[in-house]
């Protein structure tokens, strides 16, 4: 019993691998590509291709790390101004308001209220 249960499992295994693995012999072989007409030149393009195999990888260089580091510090820096610029916009729209008696819903992190703890909204109107 356990000489015709090996042989299954081996059996299906080769069977596995027959399909994983690459095929061999002659019947499997495929077959040559035809070789081109002479009569057709060869594009230019393909005598100066290289391959991007033929040479190691490389990393960026000292200065070009730096450069792509002083772009993204510039990058988040507006982001900073942009954000503090928003921020100052809606204190003052919310100032102005004050001034003509409506409640303007700001608040801020870690306020003591929150956006729904006021009575008018922002045009003068009841909240519901």
């Amino acid at each position: 019993m356990r000489h015709s249960i090996a042989r299954a499992i081996l059996a299906s295994l080769h069977t596995l691998l027959s399909y994983l693995l690459p095929a061999r012999g002659k019947r499997r072989k495929c077959a040559a590509p035809a070789p081109a007409p002479a009569s057709t030149p060869a594009p230019a393009a393909a005598e100066s291709y290289v391959s991007p195999w033929a040479r190691p990888w490389t990393s960026p260089s000292k200065e070009e790390a730096a450069e792509l580091f002083r772009l993204q510090a510039e990058r988040d820096a507006q982001a900073e101004a942009a954000w503090e610029l928003r921020l100052q916009w809606e204190r003052r729209r919310a100032a102005t308001l004050a001034t003509m008696g409506v409640d303007y819903p700001y608040t801020y992190e870690g306020a003591p209220f929150g956006a729904d703890s006021f009575g008018a909204d922002a045009f003068g109107a009841a909240s519901a």
